[in-house]
């Protein structure tokens, strides 16, 4: 079986991080399966996968703070851009003939740079599916941007499937949205993505760091520098505080941000840097605890290896992580921090103090919160004994 998955990666890496993990989960438990990613992730390559996952990296787009794209790295419009990831999809489609195709969470693709490759695979009878993060967006933020890009109509026309990576009591991500019967039964919701991570045995000199440590992570980075900013805060405001503090800048976050924070960090003996890691699972193994911004691929992490956390949520453009930590604090299973309150590094110091003896996600986590992996692999299952019964019998017939 060819599965071919796409992967828009305009901001950050939850995306690209979201798709590896379900291409990793099905060729380690089948023989007979490939899987390719389409990706506009500028750093996939600093990424392992396994056999029988590749990948194509078609041109990357940067989205603007005022809601705009431009190209990232070429000098060419947003326009050319588009219609060179729209040409390189539509062909890597075709050559490689999937007989799946699943798309995260963009029904359209990028500027509906996906709908041609729809079209053409609908056409030839390959399994479409649609993958949706547990949240998207505050419904009415969302009920306007769905509207606009005509999202519910390809949800309607084009897919087979939609996948929700999470659970129906933490979120709907189509509540407020007028969904037709015809939609709303295609709807499956998985759980969410449990991760693992094999031990690595020769880690970088950069990632050989002092225990015991919480890990500070912002994903991406490219918003994460409020966050960073108020733990760094809390440790100078208290130079006391017993635990040492592992900050993740990321790889998309300012390079002058990240040189003014390394500065800062520099001065104060509990803390350590790192601009970025591709192995950060097993540096969230080794820790005490995390602090985050609370974005999906951090919550399956954390709940997955079962880390006390602290989650700090971003608001803006989005209300994704704030409504995702809201709902998962009421479910005990972490401790939110707002970004706002005025005594913030002051209470981020008590928190990463009490970070760890707080309790741990496994105490309040309810049965089958992450079989999200098992439930895609039992679909693809389906999927392929569907398309042995209606492959035609072929008959093998001697040359004497």
């Amino acid at each position: 079986m060819r599965l071919l998955i796409y992967s828009h990666d305009t901001f950050g890496l939850g995306h690209l991080r979201r798709c590896r993990a379900i291409a990793h989960s099905l060729v380690e438990r089948r023989q007979d399966i490939s899987v390719l990613i389409l990706s506009g992730s500028p750093i996939i390559g600093s990424f392992g996968f396994r056999t029988r996952v590749d990948y194509v990296r078609f041109p990357g787009v940067v989205k603007l703070r005022n809601g705009g794209y431009t190209s990232q790295g070429l000098d060419i419009s947003i326009e050319d851009a588009i219609a060179m990831r729209e040409t390189i999809i539509r062909s890597a489609a075709a050559t490689f003939n999937p007989h799946m195709f699943i798309v995260d969470k963009e029904p359209l693709g990028l500027r509906g740079e996906v709908e041609p490759t729809l079209k053409y695979l609908k056409g030839k009878g390959t399994r479409l599916v649609l993958g949706l993060r547990d949240i998207l967006d505050d419904e009415e933020m969302l009920r306007e941007e769905w509207d606009r890009k005509g999202a519910m109509t390809a949800l309607d026309e084009y897919y087979d499937d939609i996948w929700v990576y999470g659970r129906p009591e933490v979120c709907d991500p189509l509540s407020g949205l007028d969904a037709p019967r015809s939609v709303r039964d295609k709807l499956k919701y998985t759980g969410y993505l449990r991760r693992s991570s094999a031990r690595v045995a020769d880690l970088t000199e950069e990632e050989q760091v002092q225990e015991p440590y919480i890990l500070v992570t912002t994903g991406g980075g490219g918003d994460g520098a409020a966050l960073v900013d108020l733990v760094l805060q809390a440790y100078e405001l208290d130079a006391d505080i017993p635990q040492r503090a592992l900050i993740v800048t990321g790889p998309f976050m300012h390079r002058d941000a990240q040189f003014d924070f390394k500065q800062r960090a520099d001065r104060l003996p509990q803390v350590q840097t790192l601009p970025f890691s591709s192995n950060l699972e097993h540096l969230m193994i080794r820790s005490q605890g995390v602090v985050a911004m609370g974005g999906y691929n951090t919550f399956c992490e954390i709940l997955s290896f079962d880390k006390p956390s602290i989650i700090v949520p971003r608001t803006v453009p989005r209300l994704e992580q704030f409504i995702r930590a809201s709902r998962m604090e009421e479910m005990g299973l972490i401790r939110m921090q707002r970004d706002d309150r005025p005594d913030g590094p002051r209470a981020m110091a008590r928190a990463i103090r009490e970070l760890p003896d707080q309790a741990k996600p496994s105490q309040s986590m309810p049965p089958g919160f992450l079989d999200g992996l098992g439930t895609i692999n039992q679909e693809i299952q389906s999927a392929m004994e569907e398309i042995e019964l209606v492959q035609p019998e072929v008959r093998l017939v001697s040359s004497s």
